[in-house]
């Protein structure tokens, strides 16, 4: 599919995917995983991160994981994990970003994977400053495996759509 010309139409489509951002946000938080650790989840709004960083821009790809951040934590009412959520955010479209200068679309699923395992990096850093170091390590294994584990599966899914994207 053919990029969008003008820039209403470039906004319109980043909003569309916003909303596409939020919706896969939303349902996933009504349908959490059965794991017994807070905050391990599939990271479905991912794809839509990656797919902006891959055919937009950085800039557009963190405007977008910022709205969705924001909005996501607002409607779910987890306002008090805003905090865990920009800064995991924040580092891993960094990484990510870095990441899809070098392999670009080739492998995407390897961008999600880094992505995913900063993502909870990030998390840790912020629990660790707000918590303290001794409350939360026991808890990094677990995060890394469930980084690895959902940065691949929307890696993968990505890379697929984005695939399916550009045949049309």
């Amino acid at each position: 599919m053919k990029q969008p010309q003008s820039p209403v139409q470039r906004w319109l489509v980043l909003g569309m995917l916003a909303g596409v951002s939020l919706t896969l946000f939303l349902v996933e938080a009504q349908f959490p995983l059965p794991v017994p650790l807070p905050g391990v989840k599939l990271g479905l709004a991912n794809l839509v991160t990656l797919f902006v960083l891959a055919r937009f821009s950085v800039k557009e790809a963190a405007m977008l994981m910022a709205v969705r951040i924001l909005l996501g934590q607002l409607l779910t009412g987890q306002a008090v994990s805003l905090v865990y959520a920009m800064a995991g955010g924040a580092v891993s479209l960094c990484v990510m970003a870095l990441c899809h200068r070098i392999v670009q679309d080739r492998s995407v699923w390897f961008t999600s994977v880094l992505g995913g395992v900063s993502h909870n990096l990030g998390q840790m850093a912020a629990a660790v400053i707000l918590m303290g170091w001794g409350s939360t390590v026991y808890y990094l294994p677990f995060l890394l495996v469930s980084g690895v584990l959902m940065g691949l599966l929307t890696g993968i899914a990505t890379q697929l759509f984005l695939r399916a994207w550009d045949a049309h």
